[in-house]
């Protein structure tokens, strides 16, 4: 089925070999397949370039479930794809059906150091000359890296950071909709609309104080709070900005088709769905939906 080493078809002849004195020197990531599925068919590719990518950090192994009955048995298989990673010997984590990408690479850099490639470490300098105001040499780092690799996820989103730190929202825009959609849904991805978003609105807005004084002359004034929330993300005031979005939201849910709402959950693309102001102003927002 290939011809890569990092990928081996496993037999009751070569499972004492291959998973169990092979996991003692690497992780052996257990692919249970069969022909007539489906879902099995669309990871299959995914974790062959895995393998090959991560170049010998793991052995794929691939079992027929169909063929190799006696093995599915031993693992338990009831569905398929079944996913499951043996190192040294043991059943060290697993998971069922097809992941995106993303979340697969997530489950092996759990168990298994990837080291950055070339392209990974010109977009870390990149980063690190963007935060430097350097973005002359960031852009020229940046478009190497997409002239060698077009694709390359983490290419096109430190384009889209350069454009939006340039000021280019449109360039930003177009290069984060042309992401793949599982990349798109990544949390930075999230967190970088949303603070363009914000930089957008606190761009045409007045001035903290000046916002500040229209509403102690009216607390009513639905735009002055939302643009004053929008300066206070920017000034990185997360937790005062949920506050004024969530006096907005209880007082004009209907300003700008429910635009506090939408801004909250915007903040906490931001901070992430694990952080505790999240949690808190989540539960708070909610509290004055229902």
């Amino acid at each position: 089925m290939t011809d890569s080493p990092y990928i081996i078809e496993v037999t009751e002849e070569n499972f004492q070999s291959v998973i169990l004195d092979g996991s003692m020197q690497q992780p052996v990531l257990i692919d249970f397949w069969a022909s007539w599925c489906q879902p099995c068919q669309a990871l299959m590719p995914l974790l062959a370039k895995l393998a090959d990518e991560y170049q010998g950090k793991f052995i794929l192994a691939k079992i027929n479930t169909e063929e190799q009955q006696a093995i599915a048995a031993q693992f338990q298989i009831r569905s398929i794809p079944a996913v499951k990673l043996v190192y040294q010997g043991k059943l060290v984590d697993e998971f069922a059906g097809a992941l995106p990408e993303s979340e697969v690479r997530a489950f092996l850099d759990k168990h298994i150091p990837h080291e950055a490639s070339e392209g990974e470490n010109a977009i870390e300098q990149a980063y690190t000359l963007l935060m430097q105001g350097e973005s002359d040499q960031a852009a020229v780092l940046i478009q190497q890296v997409l002239e060698a690799e077009p694709s390359n996820p983490q290419a096109i989103v430190a384009f889209a950071k350069l454009k939006a730190t340039l000021g280019d929202m449109s360039a930003a825009t177009e290069a984060l909709d042309s992401l793949p959609r599982e990349e798109q849904d990544k949390p930075e991805v999230a967190a970088m609309r949303a603070q363009m978003l914000f930089d957008k609105v606190a761009s045409e807005a007045p001035a903290i104080e000046d916002l500040n004084a229209m509403l102690l002359a009216d607390e009513n004034n639905s735009e002055a709070r939302y643009q004053l929330a929008a300066q206070l993300v920017m000034q990185g005031q997360l937790e005062t900005a949920l506050e004024h979005l969530l006096v907005l939201m209880r007082s004009d849910r209907e300003y700008e088709d429910d635009a506090a709402r939408k801004a909250m959950i915007q903040v906490f693309d931001i901070l992430g769905g694990d952080h505790p102001i999240t949690k808190t102003y989540r539960t708070r927002m909610f509290n004055y939906l229902y």
